[in-house]
């Protein structure tokens, strides 16, 4: 006769699993990882006009063995590509990551064989962030619609299988140079 037994089904764990969401997503730490202009606006974010620190941000890892928030704020190249594979892997779990601008995100103007068309190509993105460059504002709005996605995340077990099935189809996806259009 324990307490799980007077509680209503679930009542308990739901409360953790609150909890615990609440607490990760006010303590994220970034990974420092500008390649372009995007990066700048993503500087400009940790200065008192727009304060990072309100949502305990403030501190920009120079190490990924200490962030759980990687912004790739920037177009990535070919030869940067596995140097963002590789700092993702090092990050611990969990993890998250901010695709910061139209080149992240698509490879923006530079549809050639030295940008990689999509960040996602190489590492599952949590959030999508469009512009060329875009606002310090919309930073945080996408950090605050993370921080929701961090809220209502599944703990453990369930957690990794969503990432897991998140990368796979990831790595999967049709390449972008191989796309035939938008009715194709």
């Amino acid at each position: 006769m324990g307490l799980e037994e007077k509680l209503p089904a679930g009542f308990l764990l739901s409360t953790v699993e609150g909890l615990a969401g609440y607490m990760r997503k006010a303590s994220i730490w970034p990974a420092t990882f500008g390649l372009a202009c995007c990066a700048i606006e993503m500087m400009a974010v940790g200065t008192p006009d727009y304060d990072i620190a309100r949502f305990g941000m403030e501190r920009f890892s120079a190490t990924p063995r200490q962030a759980d928030l990687m912004i790739v704020a920037g177009r990535v190249s070919q030869k940067m590509a596995p140097v963002v594979r590789q700092v993702y892997d090092q990050m611990p779990n969990p993890k998250w990551v901010i695709s910061m601008g139209v080149c992240a995100s698509s490879g923006g103007m530079f549809n050639n064989y030295a940008i990689v068309q999509g960040v996602d190509h190489i590492i599952p993105v949590d959030i999508y962030l469009p512009g060329c460059p875009p606002r310090p504002q919309m930073l945080l709005n996408a950090i605050i619609e993370l921080h929701h996605q961090i809220e209502t995340s599944p703990l453990g077990v369930n957690r990794e299988a969503a990432a897991k099935a998140a990368e796979a189809a990831a790595l999967s996806a049709t390449p972008t140079h191989q796309m035939k259009g938008l009715l194709a």
